[in-house]
C-alpha cells in the first residue's frame, strides 16, 4: 500500500487558508522544483469527501488534507467510501488551531516543510477507527470536556487544573448531571457515571491533552479512557494526578487497550470525533485494519511496525 512517488498529488485546502501567503509560496515553490500539485478549495462542509473523488477520477495517488483535525477527518472519510484498491495515500498540512493529530505524528508545522514530506514522504498503512459507519483517525472524546470544547477553545488540560475551583463551581450552577454509561469491550463491561470518554487511535486531542499516550495507529487495538464522575475538589484533584499519570488505571481513571468497545448510554452523549461534534445514544467502536496508506516522518512513534 506504501507509496513514494509524486506523479500526481492533489492539495485540498481548507477555505479559511486559502489565502496564504506562506501557502501560495510553498505551493509555487514545489511546482517549480518539479512536483505536479493540484490544489482545490472547499467552501462548505462536506466538499472534501467529492473532491476526493474527483482527485481520483482524474488519476491522483495521493492527496493532501489542508487544515485542521475536522479537515482531515472529512478527507479520510472521503478516502475511506472508496473501494480499497482505488483509495489514495493521505498526507496532511496542517493549518488548524489545535492540529491534534499532525502534532501526534510529529509533522512539521511550517506550511513549505509540511508540504515538501506530504508530496515526498513514503506511507505507511494504518488502522481508521469506525464509529458505527463513521470513521476517525485519531481521537474520539466525549462527555464534559466535548461539552466544553464545542464552545471553547479552553484545553481540557487548563480546565482541571487551574480552573478546578472555577469547574467545580460550573457544575453546581449547571447542576451538572453525569451520563451513565454502559461500556462493554472483549475480556469486560462496567456501567458508570462518566464524567469523560476517549477513544484513541492517534493520542492526543482537545488542543494537545494526551489522552492515549500507549497509541499506535496500526497495531489493531483502540485505547480507551474513561473518567468517572467526581463529587469535591478533592476527588477532581485526584482525578488530575491519576490522567497524569497514564495509561496505569486509578481509582477514578481507568485506560484500556482494546479491538472494539460497545456503549449505550441513559441519553444523548456528546462527543467530538476527529474534533467535530457529534451525538450518540449508542455506538460500538472498532478498526478497520491497514485501511488507509498515511505519509508520516520516518521516526514516527505513532507507528508499531517499521
Amino acid at each position: 500500500m506504501a507509496t513514494h512517488g509524486t506523479e500526481s498529488t492533489w492539495l485540498i485546502l481548507n477555505g479559511k487558508s486559502a489565502q496564504q501567503p506562506q501557502i501560495r509560496e510553498a505551493v509555487e515553490s514545489l511546482r517549480k522544483a518539479g512536483h505536479a500539485l493540484t490544489v482545490r478549495v472547499t467552501w462548505e462542509g462536506g466538499d472534501g469527501l467529492w473532491l476526493v473523488e474527483e482527485a481520483v477520477k482524474m488519476g491522483a495517488t495521493r492527496v493532501i488534507a489542508g487544515g485542521g483535525d475536522g479537515s482531515i477527518n472529512e478527507v479520510g472519510a472521503g478516502i475511506m467510501r472508496l473501494d480499497p484498491a482505488r483509495r489514495p495515500a493521505l498526507a496532511i498540512l496542517p493549518l488548524g488551531s489545535a492540529n491534534d493529530f499532525a502534532t501526534g505524528l510529529e509533522l512539521p508545522m511550517e506550511p513549505y516543510a509540511a508540504l515538501e514530506l506530504a508530496l515526498t514522504g513514503k506511507s505507511r498503512a494504518i488502522d481508521v477507527g469506525m464509529l458505527d459507519d463513521d470513521p476517525f483517525v485519531n481521537v474520539a472524546s466525549g462527555g464534559f470536556g466535548a461539552e466544553i470544547t464545542t464552545s471553547t477553545p479552553v484545553g481540557l488540560k487548563r480546565l482541571l487544573g487551574g480552573g478546578a475551583y472555577s469547574l467545580m463551581g460550573m457544575l453546581k450552577a449547571w447542576n451538572y448531571q453525569p451520563y451513565e454509561g454502559h461500556l462493554r469491550w472483549p475480556d469486560g463491561e462496567t456501567r458508570v457515571p462518566l464524567f469523560m470518554l476517549a477513544i484513541g487511535n492517534g493520542c492526543q486531542a482537545g488542543g494537545g491533552q494526551r489522552l492515549a499516550p500507549s497509541a499506535k495507529l496500526d497495531d489493531g487495538l483502540l485505547e480507551l479512557l474513561f473518567v468517572r464522575h467526581f463529587n469535591s475538589i478533592g476527588e477532581l484533584k485526584q482525578i488530575i494526578d491519576e490522567l497524569e499519570n497514564l495509561p496505569e488505571d486509578g481509582e477514578f481513571v481507568r485506560y484500556l487497550r482494546v479491538p472494539w468497545i460497545e456503549f449505550e448510554s441513559n441519553g444523548a452523549f456528546p462527543l467530538n470525533l476527529d474534533g467535530e461534534p457529534r451525538r450518540y445514544e449508542r455506538f460500538r467502536a472498532s478498526l478497520d485494519r491497514d485501511a488507509i496508506a498515511l505519509v508520516a516522518p520516518a521516526e514516527c512513534e505513532l507507528f508499531s511496525r517499521t
